[in-house]
């Protein structure tokens, strides 16, 4: 990737929403060779996607948890029937396999307490070791912008 395509990439994750002719400009380079550019990143799988990120209080989950999973079974079958299950549970946005003291760490976002409580009913049914949850009380930083500055 070199500067164009750096810059190209910072305008649209700040806003996937900028036209093509607006994103030309904006780098200061053609239409036709920035619709190239782009389908270039996406075809190189550098642009996963484009989508809308959402206010979680406004579509009424204002609470996010951060679940932290410890397993006693560290098989094929177990690790299989976990991810099916967090793929099943509606809210769960994240799901990350971790070295260290946590073997899963689950992001998710639900209407309240209650709501936490069904999705953990539906969670454990993957048979866990260890549940806890962590709610998030502020949001000091939240960002979905990749660094482009690196390599």
């Amino acid at each position: 990737m070199n500067k164009i395509d750096r810059a190209l990439l910072a305008h649209m994750q700040r806003d996937a929403s900028l036209s093509l002719a607006e994103l030309a400009d904006l780098t200061a380079i053609s239409k036709s060779a920035c619709w190239r550019r782009i389908q270039k990143l996406e075809t190189d799988g550098v642009i996963r996607k484009r989508v809308t990120l959402l206010n979680p209080a406004a579509v009424g989950v204002p609470l996010t948890v951060f679940i932290s999973v410890r397993t006693n079974q560290h098989n094929q079958a177990w690790a299989e029937n976990f991810r099916a299950v967090v793929a099943d549970i509606p809210g769960v946005l994240e799901v990350y396999r971790m070295g260290g003291e946590i073997d899963y760490l689950i992001k998710a976002a639900v209407e309240d307490m209650p709501g936490y409580d069904r999705l953990y009913q539906a969670l454990i049914k993957a048979d866990l070791f260890d549940v806890s949850a962590s709610f998030v009380m502020e949001a000091l930083k939240e960002t979905t912008e990749l660094p482009l500055d690196a390599g």
